[in-house]
């Protein structure tokens, strides 16, 4: 198995390259978790945070996954949305969950910098064009209810932003903010550590069992034997758990970056923020410091190769912004992210010590925090807030076989769009 991260600009620019070592023989913890993306540690860390002995496995690397190849977008709330999580649980629990997002958002923010990773602040959302102006009163709404200093901005201060014509306003948020993502998941794994986490790296789980009372993790060379164990694979779990993998569906998503822009970036990209549209299969992407723009977006089962990855994204960014026609992309990925087919996160207890913390694909780097600080209070405290999710549960979608009918609505939303932009345009002309 080769356990060394795929080409990317992250990979290439990543503040170290500390190595781990693989798990030989037989070792004991109170918990075991099993994943080392950001929903892996951030549980690791909680519970360790709490006193916790821990153990962390992980099949290649620290970020190897999803948590080292997204956008680096820090933000809170779930891909569902607010009105979505109103209509299943009601008012009250919507709120209670975002406001543990809120939590999670500044735990996010501080373990950051006490991880010594560069953060860079704001996020911009955006309307398209096509479907007009309609941020103004959720953006008076977050601010009114949750406390957020959201500032909407109109059709003539997006136009002062952002040399397009494709967006009608936007809600900027001044406290969410961008990172390396790869560098934020190597960062979480060293305060672990400092908290006396053992990691192991290139250490794939092979199968689960039980012993007296505890959870047996298997691996190619060694053991962990365990209290509790949390699976949090995200789109790579496999056939580890039936239950997890049947409600899991692995979408890929692509990224690419351009080659450096110099000044050309400031005349089409005038603001130092993140963008991102209000579609689900948005596109999204930030100014580098290097004048670099990093781009992505789209929902696939497909996995193209690289070269094949930067016509893609680039067709997508001159949609945007035609004027960067002659722009190259420089590197381009993707990766296989987990998402359940009621778009909100899976945490919860499947047996008695073996939990689930995954599904994130969509909701940004903020969840996974959400779920690792439920995970580690239901095991130390006996906390049951994660009972919240339940009526989500693990929704079946078919786990791999669930990719074509995602693909279908991810076509189907596509077209809807299309069709949309093409009318806007025949009433403009």
């Amino acid at each position: 198995m080769n356990t060394d991260y795929i080409d990317s600009y992250y990979s290439r620019t990543r503040a170290d390259d500390t190595r781990r070592p693989a798990l030989d023989g037989a070792i004991e913890a109170e918990t075991c978790v099993i994943g080392g993306g950001l929903a892996g540690l951030a549980t690791a860390l909680a519970l360790a945070e709490k006193g916790r002995s821990v153990v962390l496995i992980e099949a290649r690397r620290v970020g190897w996954g999803a948590s080292g190849r997204n956008g680096g977008f820090v933000s809170p709330g779930y891909s569902l949305g607010l009105d979505g999580i109103e209509r299943k649980l009601g008012a009250d629990a919507a709120r209670t969950l975002y406001r543990l997002s809120l939590d999670a958002h500044a735990l996010v923010r501080r373990r950051a910098d006490g991880a010594g990773v560069r953060r860079e602040a704001g996020l911009l959302k955006c309307h398209l064009a096509e479907h007009g102006d309609g941020l103004a009163t959720y953006v008076a709404h977050m601010n009114q209810v949750y406390g957020l200093r959201l500032e909407h901005w109109p059709r003539a201060r997006m136009a002062e932003a952002l040399a397009t014509d494709r967006y009608a306003d936007g809600a900027y948020n001044p406290d969410a903010f961008r990172v390396h993502p790869l560098d934020l998941s190597r960062g979480l794994a060293r305060l672990a550590e400092g908290k006396r986490v053992r990691i192991f790296e290139g250490t794939p789980a092979t199968g689960l069992g039980r012993d007296l009372g505890h959870r047996l993790v298997f691996t190619p060379n060694g053991r962990v034997r365990a209290r509790h164990v949390v699976l949090a694979c995200g789109g790579y779990v496999g056939g580890l758990d039936f239950r997890v993998s049947a409600a899991t569906i692995p979408v890929a998503t692509y990224v690419a970056v351009t080659e450096p822009l110099g000044d050309r970036l400031k005349q089409t990209i005038r603001v130092s923020t993140g963008v991102s549209d209000v579609r689900l299969a948005n596109d999204y992407y930030r100014p580098l410091l290097d004048t670099r723009i990093l781009w992505g977006g789209r929902i696939s089962v497909f996995h193209p190769d690289a070269e094949r990855l930067k016509e893609i994204i680039r067709a997508d960014m001159l949609k945007v912004y035609p004027q960067l026609a002659d722009v190259r992309m420089e590197v381009a990925w993707g990766g296989w992210m987990g998402y359940a087919r009621h778009k909100m996160p899976c945490i919860a207890e499947l047996d008695d010590g073996l939990w689930h913390n995954t599904c994130f694909g969509g909701h940004g780097l903020v969840a996974t925090t959400v779920g690792g600080e439920l995970v580690a209070s239901a095991i130390m405290h006996g906390d049951d807030r994660w009972r919240m999710l339940e009526p989500f549960g693990l929704a079946f979608a078919g786990g791999p076989v669930g990719k074509i009918p995602a693909q279908m609505v991810y076509w189907s939303l596509a077209a809807g769009d299309w069709l949309r932009r093409r009318r806007y345009e025949a009433r403009a002309a």
